[in-house]
């Protein structure tokens, strides 16, 4: 089951909004590679606003992620691309219902 979650709001640097969604699409490659990250959205919430939602089974989970190739991905190109460092916060997931077509 779901318990364990992550939202990141990032806030692209102007002119570098195309950018930040280049990074969140290869972020989607990355994230199937991991084995314990079972959810991973990518998000648009304005025209300089992005966000990522994932999800995992129990803490150990969580943390290996944020230990993992997409965080230091992230971090590696922060600067570069984000107005200000990436705001992570971490969730519990109280109920989740998944039903795809």
């Amino acid at each position: 089951m779901i318990s364990k979650a992550f939202f990141v709001r990032l806030e692209a640097k102007p002119g570098k909004e195309q950018a930040v969604a280049g990074f969140l699409d290869a972020g989607l490659e990355m994230a199937g590679q991991e084995s314990t990250t079972p959810v991973w959205f990518a998000l648009k919430l304005s025209p300089s606003t992005f966000g990522i939602f994932d999800a995992f089974a129990n803490e150990a989970d969580r943390q290996a992620h944020l230990n993992g190739h997409i965080a230091a991905a992230l971090m590696a190109r922060a600067e570069e691309l984000l107005a200000s460092p990436p705001s992570i916060e971490p969730i519990d997931v109280l109920g989740m219902k998944n039903r795809l077509a």
